[in-house]
């Protein structure tokens, strides 16, 4: 008598995926969950934008709040930047947030256009998570999470008006997974990716850009990879936008905050020293 492996075993096939799931589903990094407590919608991307400077001045004891809320603010406007681009999407659409983490971005998207997401995760903490607050945002016949593999999402093809990933594409073979988003695309239908890349002009990854692959337990792509692996599945960009300006702002105020990693200090010289760019892409499927 065989037995079925169990769910586990099928969602993650490589021990990367693993080590990946691991990491995640022990996860309680204050920096996702303080901001995230300002008004329940848990990010786990970063920020875009000039910040208040005003928040680092005034009163000691309630500096720290300020600096949180700023933050949120920032990591809330990148998911709008985002969702922007999702293209025309109607009521009855529906879309896929694939490595959705504990669940902002889809709740952000619900509300935007009243249609239908399923976010898709290999933490089972995560999706038990963002499947909690779909319930107290009563919006769990909209909004569903899963226990699933981004590369083998097990969806109709076809099926999906719209699809993004907010800085999840470094787990994961690009060929692969765009493979993946082809098929689930309806034809014409939209991705939109915001990433960080290596910045193949320059070489082999900086000191950096490896330091930060080390703390994410990622593998960061080079940026010819991303329109290598879009061109190869029929997934043709339409826009292209060099976010790296706008982001710096975010870690520069991260650095100075009580929930700053130590990760700071990469991030903001990757960017500034061009060895790492961070990129919005937008593309259509044919």
């Amino acid at each position: 008598m065989t037995t079925s492996a169990p769910a586990s075993a099928q969602v993650l096939r490589t021990a990367f995926q693993q080590s990946v799931a691991d990491y995640w589903n022990a996860e309680k990094d204050p920096v996702n969950l303080r901001l995230g407590e300002v008004d329940g919608l848990y990010h786990h991307h970063y920020g875009l934008g000039e910040y208040d400077t005003s928040v680092l001045e005034g009163p000691e004891d309630t500096r720290e709040v300020r600096i949180i809320e700023e933050m949120h603010r920032l990591e809330t406007q990148q998911a709008r930047v985002l969702i922007d681009r999702l293209g025309d999407v109607g009521s009855e659409d529906r879309l896929l947030d694939a490595g959705s983490g504990r669940g902002g971005t889809s709740f952000m998207v619900n509300k935007r256009f009243g249609c239908s997401v399923d976010g898709v995760s290999i933490s089972q903490t995560q999706v038990d998570f963002a499947n909690q607050q779909a319930q107290k945002r009563q919006v769990a016949d909209k909004v569903r999470f899963h226990f699933r593999n981004m590369l083998h999402t097990e969806f109709e093809t076809g099926s999906r008006r719209s699809i993004w990933t907010n800085e999840t594409t470094m787990y994961v073979d690009l060929f692969e997974l765009y493979a993946e988003f082809s098929r689930m695309l309806e034809s014409g239908g939209r991705y939109v990716c915001i990433t960080g890349c290596s910045n193949d002009v320059m070489g082999l990854r900086s000191k950096a850009v490896s330091r930060i692959d080390e703390h994410y337990t990622c593998n960061i792509h080079p940026r010819s990879e991303y329109f290598k692996a879009l061109a190869a599945n029929g997934l043709v960009p339409i826009d292209v936008v060099d976010l790296t300006a706008d982001t710096i702002p975010y870690w520069e105020l991260r650095a100075k905050s009580s929930v700053a990693t130590g990760i700071e200090e990469p991030f903001l010289t990757a960017y500034k020293e061009g060895s790492f760019h961070y990129l919005m892409i937008v593309a259509d499927k044919i």
